[in-house]
C-alpha cells in the first residue's frame, strides 16, 4: 500500500502527517537545535574538567603523555558507542557489546587464527562481531524478541563461549604478529594509530547517519516504525543491518584493544555496554529513539574518559568513579525528560 491509498483509506491528511508519525522522515535531523546547545554544553564540560584536572594535578593531567592516553583510552569504547549510538536512534539497545568484543578478541587471537597472520586476526574479530550483531539482530527483528531481552542473552552466551574458546585464560599475540600491537605503538603526528582508527570510525558514522539514506531511514525507524513501514521502508531488515553494524563496530574495538593489551580476553569490555549507553545517553541521544548525534555520542565519551582520567590520577576509589557516572546519567536522563515536555 502506498503512502496515497493509506491517505485515501483513512489515514491521517497529508498536512497533519507533517507534524505527526512520518515527521522522522521529513526532517531526519529533527532535534538539532537542542541538540546543538547539549553539544555546546559537553564542551564546556570538557573544559571545566580540564581546568580541574589542570588545577588538581599540574605536574600529570596536562602532559602530552596523558593527553594522549586520554584519547587512547576512549579509541576503545568510541568505536562501540557509534554502533550504539545507531542502535539507540533505531529505537532499539545492545547489551551485548562488551561481551561481543571479548569474544571477538579471543577467537582472533586463538592458535589456529594467529597462525594464519595478523591479517587474517583483524578479520576475524570484524566477522565475529559482525556475526553476534547479525543473530541478535535476526532475534529481535524477525524473532520478533524484546531488544532487551535478545541482547542480554547475546551478553551472557557471547562471555560463555569466550571462556569456553580459551578457557578463561588470557591470550598473548605471538611475536609474529606483532603489526597488531603497532597500531598501539606506531605513532603519527604523535598519536597512536589507534586514535586514528577511533577518529575514522566517528566521522564514517557521522556521515552515514547525516548525508545517507540509510541514515534517514534509522530516524524514521526510531521516531515511529509503523509510520516508516507506510512509507515504504523494510523496518525489519533495517533493524538487522542496525545491530550488525553495531557488532561490526565491536570488532574493530576488539582489534584496537587487542593492539593495547597485547592479549584476546574473555574478561576485555567488562561493562562496556554500559559505558556505551551513558555516554549516547549524555550527548543527547533519546532513549526512546528517534533523535540523536554521533558528535554527541563521542563528546560523551570524552567526558567519561576524562573523569576517568581526573579519579585515576588523584588516586580516587573505582566505586567513586561509578558513583559520579551513576549521578551524570541520571541527571542526562532528567534533562531528557524536561526538554521533552518543554514546548517547541
Amino acid at each position: 500500500m502506498t503512502e496515497t491509498d493509506a491517505g485515501v483509506r483513512g489515514a491521517p491528511a497529508r498536512g497533519a502527517w507533517a507534524k505527526g508519525p512520518l515527521r522522522p522522515l521529513r526532517r531526519a535531523g529533527a532535534g538539532r537545535g537542542p541538540g546543538e546547545f547539549r553539544h555546546l554544553g559537553l564542551v564546556a564540560a570538557l573544559a571545566l574538567l580540564a581546568v580541574v584536572g589542570v588545577i588538581s594535578e599540574p605536574d600529570n593531567f596536562p602532559t602530552s603523555g596523558n593527553l594522549v592516553g586520554i584519547l587512547a583510552l576512549a579509541a576503545t569504547i568510541g568505536v562501540i558507542t557509534v554502533g550504539q549510538t545507531f542502535v539507540i536512534i533505531g529505537g532499539g539497545i545492545d547489551l551485548s557489546v562488551g561481551s561481543v568484543m571479548a569474544l571477538a578478541s579471543v577467537w582472533a587471537t586463538t592458535v589456529a587464527t594467529q597462525s594464519y597472520g595478523p591479517a587474517v586476526m583483524a578479520l576475524c574479530a570484524i566477522l565475529v562481531g559482525t556475526g553476534a550483531g547479525v543473530v541478535s539482530g535476526l532475534l529481535i527483528s524477525y524473532g520478533r524478541m524484546v531488544p532487551f531481552i535478545a541482547t542480554l542473552a547475546m551478553l551472557v552466551s557471547a562471555r560463555g563461549l569466550a571462556q569456553r574458546m580459551s578457557d578463561r585464560k588470557t591470550q598473548l599475540i605471538r611475536p609474529e604478529n606483532d603489526a597488531i600491537e603497532s597500531l598501539s605503538t606506531t605513532k603519527v603526528l604523535g598519536l597512536p594509530l589507534v586514535v586514528y582508527i577511533f577518529a575514522a570510525v566517528a566521522v564514517a558514522g557521522w556521515v552515514l547517519l547525516n548525508r545517507t539514506t540509510f541514515g534517514r531511514r534509522t530516524f524514521a525507524v526510531g521516531g515511529n516504525p509503523e509510520a516508516a513501514r507506510l512509507a515504504g521502508i523494510d523496518v525489519r531488515r533495517h533493524t538487522l543491518l542496525l545491530y550488525a553494524l553495531s557488532g561490526f563496530c565491536c570488532g574493530v574495538a576488539a582489534i584496537i584493544i587487542m593492539a593495547r593489551t597485547t592479549t584476546g580476553s574473555s574478561t576485555h569490555g567488562d561493562l562496556y555496554e554500559l559505558d556505551a549507553i551513558a555516554a549516547v545517553i549524555i550527548g543527547g541521544t533519546l532513549l526512546t529513539g528517534g533523535r540523536g548525534t554521533v558528535a554527541g555520542s563521542i563528546l560523551g565519551v570524552l567526558v567519561f574518559t576524562l573523569i576517568t582520567n581526573l579519579f585515576i590520577l588523584n588516586g580516587l576509589q573505582t566505586s567513586d568513579q561509578l558513583i559520579a557516572k551513576g549521578v551524570i546519567i541520571g541527571i542526562a536522563v532528567l534533562l531528557q525528560r524536561r526538554g521533552l515536555r518543554s514546548p517547541t
